[in-house]
């Protein structure tokens, strides 16, 4: 008959299971394409939407109380969209940078 393990034990071959589970598990460090073509793509529609949002809303408020006669709020209203989108797309690729470890093929160098 087996003596009972202690908990430690157990506690600690279940922490080296997991472990080695993780390291097969992890991703290697080559480039993949549809990785980058999603990231390209929820860039370009953060941009988009925001952007004929803004029109929509400048084509409606343009037909239903239009603006003094310099201005448009289509025109005025898409810049808004444009500004707005570029906005959020560069906060998404900072916010994508931040959460992405660095590549261990790029050298570092110390200056």
């Amino acid at each position: 008959m087996k003596p009972p393990t202690p908990p430690e034990a157990a506690f600690s071959r279940l922490v080296g299971d997991k472990a080695r589970r993780k390291r097969r598990a992890a991703p290697d460090d080559s480039p993949v394409i549809w990785q980058g073509l999603s990231l390209f793509g929820t860039v370009g529609w953060t941009v988009v939407v925001p952007t004929l949002a803004g029109a929509a809303l400048g084509v409606w408020l343009d037909k239903h109380a239009p603006a003094p006669a310099p201005l448009s709020w289509t025109l005025t209203l898409l810049l808004a969209g444009l500004v707005l989108g570029c906005g959020m797309a560069w906060f998404w690729v900072k916010q994508e940078d931040k959460e992405t470890p660095p590549s261990k093929s790029t050298p570092k160098t110390d200056d």
